[in-house]
């Protein structure tokens, strides 16, 4: 997935662009920045993880912290990512018994738990296999499931199916395989995020493959600025609108970029629906969920919304009035449409 980014920076009257790809699962968006007034510039880091790319900015200091964040990313990454081989999560998944899991792990693997249970199953961990088997997920199997296969997959999904005893996992079957993608890189923003306000950074935005998490402001008169693109499919790009984020955690997830067409001619989604197993979209295309929590958790929503559908989601949303999103759909005559809470409208 081609996500772009263009951050706009003006100085006297002469706007800077600068302009570099990211690949992430889900969604484009752009970010963007403005200065208006005469200021010190902000300490901007960025680099590679978790797959794609990351930025961070701060206003507060001008200290480089990148070792240090290189060093925290790499601890997610060994708790965490079912891309290495030699993390606790793989070591999991492989069948060893006897990983003491460390506190990052513990706290995705409770944040999970509670939003498993609050979305009714429909943010679910341990789809991991059937991620695997359609092709989206580290194995990379692509294999195009038979509704028998599919069933048959299905008696090892159940978040409900593992807990945690004297800090090891016990899982109900072996043949559960755990994957916290749809959380773990939400959860490294957070991670990061502690660490600046530990060093007393209060005006910070950190991004990591799209996901944000924002504190304090961007200037003394700009909060942090972000807009979305049209879902164009002809490769061209622009933006849809823009909004402000001052203390909050955003999340975007999607299909109508990631996906696979089978030999068949059939639409596999990357997005798989814990209740069903199957790997087709329903008639949410984007999802972004905005939040005054921690990005993991909005990261986790934005997953579950996506499989949970239009309807299902808005009916949610009457629930939990602590949660803003910005949906994009697909009407009943096939026409793409917005729902926007009334902040965003």
């Amino acid at each position: 997935m081609k996500i772009l980014y263009t951050i706009f920076d003006k100085k006297e009257d002469q706007v800077k662009k600068v302009k570099f790809i990211l690949i992430f699962l889900g969604f484009t968006s752009v970010l963007i920045t403005c200065k208006k007034e005469e200021e010190s510039r902000p300490t901007i880091l960025k680099g590679l993880i978790f797959g794609t790319s990351f930025k961070i900015m701060y206003t507060d200091s001008d200290k480089n912290y990148t070792k240090s964040i290189d060093s925290l990313f790499y601890l997610v990454n060994k708790s965490l990512s079912t891309y290495l081989p030699t993390s606790n999560i793989s070591k999991i998944n492989n069948g060893d018994t006897t990983i003491v899991i460390d506190d990052y792990f513990l706290e995705v693997f409770k944040k999970s738990k509670i939003i498993f249970k609050e979305t009714n199953g429909f943010f679910d961990p341990t789809v991991g296999n059937l991620v695997n088997y359609w092709g989206f997920g580290p194995e990379n199997i692509r294999k195009n499931l038979t509704e028998e296969e599919v069933r048959l997959q299905m008696k090892f999904v159940g978040l409900d199916k593992v807990s945690i005893y004297d800090r090891k996992i016990i899982k109900e079957s072996p043949k559960i395989y755990l994957d916290f993608n749809s959380i773990a890189k939400g959860f490294g923003i957070d991670v990061i995020g502690r660490f600046l306000e530990s060093k007393e950074i209060v005006n910070y935005l950190v991004e990591i493959g799209g996901e944000i998490r924002t504190r304090g402001k961007r200037s003394k008169r700009n909060l942090w600025r972000v807009g979305f693109d049209n879902p164009n499919t002809d490769g061209s790009r622009s933006v849809s609108k823009f909004i402000n984020l001052r203390d909050k955690s955003m999340a975007t997830s999607g299909n109508y970029r990631k996906f696979r067409i089978a030999a068949n001619g059939k639409k596999y989604v990357h997005t798989v629906n814990p209740k069903t197993g199957f790997a087709t979209e329903s008639n949410l295309l984007r999802v972004s969920v905005i939040a005054k929590k921690d990005c993991a958790d909005v990261d986790a929503y934005a997953t579950a919304f996506m499989a949970m559908g239009y309807k299902k989601t808005k009916e949610f949303l009457l629930l939990h009035k602590d949660l803003e999103v910005i949906l994009l759909f697909t009407n009943k005559e096939g026409q793409i449409e917005e729902y926007s809470t009334s902040k965003y409208n």
